[in-house]
């Protein structure tokens, strides 16, 4: 949900339901990385409420498009996050074989 104001679409807050700082840190953090933002923080309003609120203030694009290509950014960085690590422990897997590996299955 977006609360803006009319006249200005360079800043807005928008509230995300059901996530908590992981989401909204990561966010923060690529919006902070694109050189149209002026300011971007975040709140959660109580901790018992699953809502995260996101400020956005650009330097002149509408804030709505500049959270739409920060998230679409950070879902790249996700998807190759996962990727490089499936590779890795695929590669890992294929190079020991799992009576070499030291796994300890009594450990807690």
């Amino acid at each position: 949900m977006e609360h803006g104001s009319v006249d200005d679409s360079k800043a807005s807050t928008f509230s995300i339901m059901d996530e908590d700082h992981t989401l909204a840190n990561s966010v923060r953090f690529v919006l902070n990385q694109d050189p149209r933002v002026a300011f971007c923080g975040y709140s959660i309003p109580h901790p018992a409420d699953n809502k995260v609120n996101i400020r956005v203030q650009t330097t002149g694009d509408p804030a709505k498009d500049v959270l739409k290509d920060a998230l679409q950014n950070l879902t790249v960085m996700c998807q190759h996050v996962r990727g490089t690590f499936d590779t890795a422990v695929t590669d890992f897997r294929g190079n020991k074989p799992a009576e070499a590996m030291d796994i300890d299955l009594n450990k807690k």
